[in-house]
């Protein structure tokens, strides 16, 4: 692996199919057309075609605006966004019944302004997928600063899945995290839904090529599964422009693999390693490859 700190050419293994057909048509006219944000198109996502052609997608809620400024990501930030939108929650649910999604990543800007950071918006957003009886829901939410109603609200609301990102390792963490961020936070945050919702699979995800060692890369993955985390993916940070952080190292596909059979040993239930896996990426595969296993008893 060859480390540098000037830019260098993306290698080959970081091209991404262009999305394509009839549902990946679908999807990205109805979100358009219906006023609704997405990680996919906001982030500029390398998985958007892959993603929609499979019926995933990935929701962006509380607007575009962020209270944080972690220096891996690139979207806006003020101290005060604009107010939430309440008819946000019913746009969302109307877009994944119309679209036949199978499943929905529900994920957010941070909103510190907010009393309680936006929790009940989130839930009711939840909810409202949930009631269409078929889609499987994901929430990637904020930490909420570690309070335990907003997470309680989320938990309430029963998404299948709860996200929090650890996003690096413990000593990168002050310089790629916003200060209100933190890496114990993290970990409390998803220790706590755990415990109190243990029925909901947790999950987590890593950017690799930010500066970290092998050795605090295993730490991080063995920090996570003790905090009964279900769900690991593991992907190569992008730079978003050049306003962001460097990229430090290109992580190969054969590096990843063996990520990810080192997660798969610790015990995580579901580990997806690569170069342009991110944390949203194959959402669905768990429940399709349990669901498989069932029939197959």
């Amino acid at each position: 692996m060859t480390r540098h700190t000037h830019p260098q050419p993306k290698p080959r293994w970081l091209r991404a199919p262009l999305g394509g057909g009839e549902r990946y048509r679908k999807v990205r006219a109805t979100l358009g057309s219906l006023r609704l944000n997405t990680v996919c198109e906001g982030a500029n996502c390398p998985n958007a075609g892959e993603c929609w052609s499979a019926g995933t997608a990935t929701f962006l809620l509380m607007g575009e605006v962020c209270t944080r400024g972690c220096r891996f990501c690139d979207v806006p930030t003020a101290a005060r966004p604009p107010p939430l939108d309440p008819g946000e929650p019913e746009r969302v649910a109307g877009a994944v019944a119309e679209l036949g999604l199978d499943h929905a990543v529900l994920t957010s800007v941070d909103r510190d302004d907010l009393p309680d950071g936006g929790a009940a918006h989130f839930a009711e957003t939840i909810r409202r997928v949930r009631a269409l009886g078929g889609p499987k829901v994901e929430a990637l939410t904020p930490d909420f600063g570690g309070c335990v109603e907003p997470l309680r609200t989320i938990g309430r609301a029963a998404p299948d899945v709860f996200g929090q990102n650890l996003e690096t390792v413990r000593r990168l963490t002050p310089r790629v995290r916003d200060p209100r961020a933190g890496y114990d936070l993290t970990l409390a945050v998803l220790t706590r839904m755990k415990e109190e919702f243990p029925a909901i699979l947790t999950k987590s995800s890593l950017l690799l090529g930010l500066g970290e060692t092998p050795d605090e890369l295993r730490e991080a993955m063995r920090d996570l599964r003790g905090a009964g985390v279900d769900v690991l993916t593991l992907g190569q940070y992008l730079q978003p422009s050049p306003r962001q952080l460097p990229v430090t190292e290109w992580i190969p596909p054969d590096r990843f693999a063996a990520l990810g059979a080192e997660g798969t040993a610790m015990g995580f239930r579901y580990v997806a390693s690569g170069p342009l896996v991110r944390s949203s990426y194959r959402a669905a595969e768990l429940f399709a490859r349990e669901a498989a296993e069932r029939r197959s008893r």
